[in-house]
């Protein structure tokens, strides 16, 4: 069984989230979401609003499961058997960042992966940060 975890701080899940969690469940015969908790971050939705968001929007999906963790995203990986981690990009700097996480990521556990998807066209604009400022002022999703 091959088991892959989409990490992020999902606040909130947006389509383009839905999106890569949808192309992962096609891939993969388990997909874990893991809602982490990124202290330098102040959030608009607490850890378990998000969580339950995730669970919500993944209904449909047998394969998929949402849980928060507050460790290690590779301590989480090596505990659910996910030797593959799904990173979803929108852009050259999405890339950038991301390859140094996968880098360090695959130097606390060798075993584990990073998979790139690029997003979907249609998502490729759209942000969390984005979500947050047309909540915040009212403006339709």
């Amino acid at each position: 069984m091959t088991r892959a975890v989409y990490p992020g701080s999902f606040d909130p899940v947006t389509l383009g989230h839905m999106d890569i969690i949808r192309r992962a469940a096609q891939c993969f015969d388990q997909v874990y979401v893991c809602v982490l908790v990124n202290c330098d971050k102040k959030s608009m939705f607490s850890a378990d609003e998000r969580v339950e968001m995730i669970r919500r929007s993944v209904a449909d999906l047998p394969n998929v499961e949402a849980e928060l963790y507050r460790g290690l995203l590779a301590d989480y990986a090596r505990e659910k058997g996910g030797h593959v981690i799904v990173k979803g990009l929108r852009n050259a700097t999405d890339f950038d960042l991301e390859y140094q996480m996968a880098a360090i990521n695959r130097g606390i556990w060798a075993e584990l992966e990073t998979v790139f998807l690029p997003a979907s066209v249609e998502y490729q604009h759209f942000s969390s940060t984005m979500v947050r400022e047309m909540i915040r002022y009212g403006q339709p999703l």
